[in-house]
């Protein structure tokens, strides 16, 4: 065989290796259902059997002491009260609950019912009024276009009559109230001059006035004459907010004519010279013209805002239609599923409410954990007290076991929660108890604290003894068929906490190596509740039955065909 033929071969052995060995990355997902069960949160600790009967009673809350029930040395069974605090506040937070709960449950009671023919009957007349109300407005703001080009109308009957008149007051020669031609305004400011040369201001002012009163007119008339009753709504409109400002600026010019006149007046006056009555003449028509002004001032405003009224009022009847009309189609499809479980919720969270509330009023009542008897009542009636204060000393022959807890867990704890206690010394032993006593002052041991708890047995076993170690588990919550995941399907980004599913589930596999996905799972938002060591509590995101994911699992996997020896054997060692 020739060199080529050789080299053609190897090549063909490394192509053929290349093609049956591969190395591919594979995702896969394990996965579960969403499921639901009993979900209890404990918190779990240490210690020793306790060769001391006595715990101290102390109330959870603060307050005046308004009832003892109990006397020294008297015996008391388990739940008897010894003592309540002023608890007028707590119990109105109850009463509030109650009627906060009762108000959702006929929120609930209402949507559940399907709509009768009532309800339809009056939705579809209120609708009907909507659109009657609509139509009434839309007649309305017609009615308020054609009255408005009626006001612009009237006032046009009377500004070229001041506009002229103004001219003739200030830029005319009225006999005899001048000499050489004199215009009027400028015997006004030379017969003043010589006594107050503030004269001049006023003169200043009153010509530039008239002359910006004169310019909007002449061009507000032009655009009047252009427009009639049947000119579009905007040009309406523009020509009412155009004479507006027309007839404000006449009435301004006005104004300063009459401030002019009047300066001149009032100087001469004071130095005891005669003005001329011709100057009292001016300074009525000028009040004259200001009435008119003023009234064609308030004519024109009403114009404008019944005009915006009408127009608001077709806006407010279109919203009204809207929500009518989706309101009837609501009550002849029924109930919203959505609004349903909103409302439901609602209901669920009343019930929470009620149930805190319930537990801060028991707050108030101070009561046996157990049966004993009472040694010593620190207390009287009247006392004001705060949480922690001792209220009665308790002697029991019941056994407890006393627990340290760090400042975290101790936080959590509460005077009755349920304890389940094991003992290293008696195997299989566990007993079910009470949190009966909590350490109001923790213990500082190289800067940790810790906090006794005492824990009362509900039944006695003679084979437990004084000093023995103890683990107890103490029940800080608990929820019944309640919505759960493992802790390992939540996941959190930011503040938000989220699952991952797939849109379309995987096939039920028990492999702990997961399942292969063409696609990806998408993330879904999840609110959270409770969770202990194993499992989460799901409040809302996905309901039961769904498939989410615990695990991702990337692999390499290599998949290699047999190979026959190279022809060029293996490499060898020199």
């Amino acid at each position: 065989m020739g060199t080529g033929a050789v080299i053609a071969i190897a090549l063909l052995g490394y192509w053929a290796y290349g093609s049956f060995t591969s190395t591919a990355d594979e995702t896969r997902y394990v996965t579960t259902v969403a499921a639901k069960g009993t979900l209890v949160v404990s918190i779990t600790g240490s210690g020793q059997v306790s060769a001391s009967n006595q715990v101290d009673l102390k109330p959870k809350a603060s307050g005046e002491v308004v009832f003892i029930g109990v006397q020294n040395s008297q015996e008391v069974r388990a739940g008897a009260l010894i003592a309540q605090l002023d608890a007028r506040d707590a119990q109105k937070t109850v009463r509030d609950a109650e009627a906060n709960l009762e108000s959702a449950k006929l929120s609930l009671e209402k949507l559940r019912k399907p709509a009768d023919n009532l309800s339809i009957l009056q939705t579809e007349n209120t609708l009907a009024r909507s659109k009657e109300s609509k139509q009434k407005a839309e007649d309305d703001l017609k009615k308020a276009y054609d009255d408005a080009f009626n006001t612009v109308s009237n006032v046009f009957l009377d500004l070229p009559t001041i506009i002229t008149g103004l001219q003739d007051l200030l830029f005319s020669n009225t006999t005899g109230l001048g000499t050489n031609g004199q215009w009027n305004i400028d015997y006004y400011a030379n017969a003043t001059y010589q006594y107050d040369t503030k004269i001049d201001e006023y003169k200043l002012d009153a010509s530039n006035k008239y002359s910006v009163a004169r310019n909007a007119y002449d061009k507000n008339f032009q655009n009047y004459k252009s427009a009639n009753r049947s000119s579009d709504t905007k040009t309406i409109e523009s020509l009412i907010d155009e004479t507006y400002e027309t007839t404000k600026s006449i009435a301004e010019a006005t104004k300063s004519s009459n401030n002019f006149i009047q300066f001149y007046k009032d100087v001469l006056t004071a130095h005891n010279l005669r003005p001329s009555t011709i100057a009292d003449t001016h300074l009525s028509t000028l009040n004259t013209y200001t009435g008119k002004t003023n009234t064609h001032l308030l004519d024109l405003l009403d114009a404008k805002n019944t005009i915006k009224s009408d127009k608001d009022a077709i806006v407010n009847a279109d919203r009204s239609i809207a929500e009518n009309t989706e309101s009837l189609e609501k009550l002849r499809a029924g109930t919203d599923a959505l609004d349903l479980k909103s409302a439901e919720l609602t209901v669920k969270q009343r019930e929470n409410a009620l149930l805190d509330a319930k537990e801060k009023l028991a707050d108030y009542y101070i009561r046996a954990p157990f049966d004993g008897t009472i040694a010593k009542i620190d207390i009287k009636k009247s006392d004001s007290i705060t949480s922690g204060t001792i209220a009665a000393t308790l002697i029991t022959k019941q056994k407890l076991a006393e627990i340290s807890l760090n400042e975290v867990d101790a936080a959590k704890i509460k005077i009755g929660q349920k304890a389940t206690l094991t003992f290293d010394a008696v195997e299989g032993l566990t007993i079910a108890g009470s949190v009966a006593e909590i350490d109001t002052v923790g213990t500082v041991t190289q800067g940790v604290v810790t906090y006794a708890v005492k824990i009362g047995f509900d039944t006695q076993d003679d084979r437990v003894k004084p000093g023995m170690s103890v683990s107890a588990a103490i029940v800080t919550d608990i929820k019944q068929d309640t919505l759960m995941v493992p802790n390992s399907a939540v996941k959190s980004r930011g503040e938000e906490h989220y699952v991952e599913i797939f849109d379309s589930p995987l096939a039920e596999s028990q492999s702990s190596q997961g399942d292969a996905s063409a696609n990806p799972p998408r993330q879904q938002t999840v609110e959270i509740g409770i969770s202990n060591d194993t499992s989460t509590e799901i409040i809302s995101g996905i309901k039961e039955s769904d498939q989410v994911v615990t695990r991702t699992i990337t692999s390499t996997s290599q998949a290699t065909t047999q190979q026959a020896p190279s022809l060029f054997g293996a490499p060898r060692g020199r």
